[in-house]
């Protein structure tokens, strides 16, 4: 028997949702706008002028990554080290004590612990200023583990952080969805076939190639009508 129309996604197949990998910034917070000019930020910290579209250029990077390209094309006197501690300097406090989740992002996600499915973080940001706006927001227990581009050691250009979250999750391509916010990395996400929701984020200007190349896509957390069928279409009771 042929499933309902509203359980079948874009590519004709029912997907019965196990496990969920979130992105933090842009997707489960409001915090995409500390990180669109903080190595422009802290390069005129240092009396240096940046040069156009860097932001652009750091997008995709992880941290550890972003801190070499300042370091060799600026030909900064530091260590690599010395510039991530710089620039998590400039963006810590509003995680741990500013940052607020999406609207309806915790409502959301209840629903989806209630329903049994596991979930985890993979984000270019810092565990510990993760950590932090979690344990202040309450949100703690939601998540399986958290997954750093510099802890894995790869940015978002590349699908391991997708791949190493999956792993630790115990899921597969055909049960597991990605959460993401930037259109970089829906690509990668899509490239290495994860099923991907996309998410709004003002951040974002490329909101149209999103639409197109995301399973689905999410306005925001508290259209209420959205996220039901969205559930239904995962196969989730509401």
């Amino acid at each position: 028997m042929p499933y309902p129309a509203e359980l079948v996604g874009r590519d004709g197949a029912y997907m019965n949702v196990k496990c969920c990998i979130f992105d933090f910034d842009g997707t489960l917070f409001d915090s995409m706008f500390l990180w669109e000019y903080c190595g422009e930020n802290y390069l005129r910290s240092l009396g240096i002028e940046p040069r156009d579209g860097l932001q652009e250029v750091l997008r995709p990077m992880s941290l550890y990554r972003s801190a070499c390209y300042l370091k060799d094309t600026y030909s900064l006197p530091l260590t690599v080290e010395d510039i991530i501690q710089g620039i998590n300097e400039t963006v810590e406090e509003f995680y741990i004590h500013k940052v607020l989740p999406k609207a309806g992002v915790v409502a959301f996600l209840d629903r989806l612990h209630r329903a049994g499915i596991s979930m985890s973080i993979a984000t270019a940001t810092e565990r510990y200023q993760v950590q932090a706006a979690l344990r202040r927001c309450g949100m703690e227990g939601y998540f399986a583990e958290i997954f750093t581009c510099g802890e894995v050691g790869y940015g978002k250009d590349v699908a391991v952080i997708y791949q190493k979250a999956m792993e630790y999750l115990g899921g597969d391509r055909g049960n597991t969805l990605v959460f993401e916010d930037a259109l970089h990395a829906v690509s990668t996400a899509k490239t290495d076939e994860f099923r991907v929701v996309a998410v709004f984020d003002s951040s974002e200007k490329e909101q149209d190639s999103i639409k197109k190349l995301a399973d689905h896509y999410i306005s925001d957390y508290t259209h209420s009508e959205e996220i039901r069928a969205l559930l239904r279409r995962w196969g989730i009771e509401i």
